[in-house]
């Protein structure tokens, strides 16, 4: 998986006001009544049905660790999609997001004065127009490349130019070589 997404799947489980079930057993449980049938558990973890309900009734306590990892993802895909939506759209309207990240930065400026990529440690606040940029790319299915030219841009934006008050004639600005990233 790729940074950003990998970031932004960070922040919504950091959204959590429940934990999701950690048992095995609670787990099979949460995942039969979200979607009603041990054939459909079976379907989206990759087991035979037989095997889910072995797991739901506490037959088998230890899968192997790829089907436990499985399990693990489509509960946490599922736990609290009301909470996630919220958090996305307080983010998308009024809160903005915070992109704290040490990757190189390189730009296009203009002549006499020096374009070149340096690491650079930012925590910048986003206005809650990038972040609904982000949000749709994501929903859209866009790649990691065109996800990270968002936060270049809110970057460039905010960060390097100050809102308009400095650096007009910097362009181009590109976020490579990521280090670390994440969302708030």
């Amino acid at each position: 998986m790729a940074e950003i997404e990998d970031a932004i799947e960070r922040a919504d489980r950091e959204s959590f006001t429940r934990q999701p079930p950690k048992t095995l057993k609670g787990q099979i449980g949460y995942l039969i009544k979200q979607l009603k049938t041990t054939r459909a558990v079976a379907e989206e973890i990759g087991v035979s049905q037989r095997s889910v309900e072995r797991y739901r009734k506490g037959e088998r306590k230890h899968p192997p660790r790829a089907i436990a990892e499985r399990i693990d993802a489509a509960v946490r895909q599922r736990w609290q999609p009301q909470v996630r939506k919220r958090r996305q759209k307080q983010a998308a309207t009024t809160g903005g997001i915070t992109v704290e990240t040490r990757a190189r930065f390189g730009y296009t400026a203009p002549v006499g004065t020096t374009d070149d990529g340096r690491f650079r440690r930012l925590t910048v606040h986003l206005p809650p127009a990038y972040a609904q940029r982000l949000f749709d790319a994501r929903n859209t299915g866009a790649s990691d490349q065109e996800m990270r030219q968002i936060i270049a841009e809110g970057l460039k934006d905010i960060y390097f130019q100050d809102s308009g008050n400095r650096a007009l004639g910097l362009s181009d600005v590109t976020l490579n070589d990521i280090d670390y990233l994440d969302l708030n």
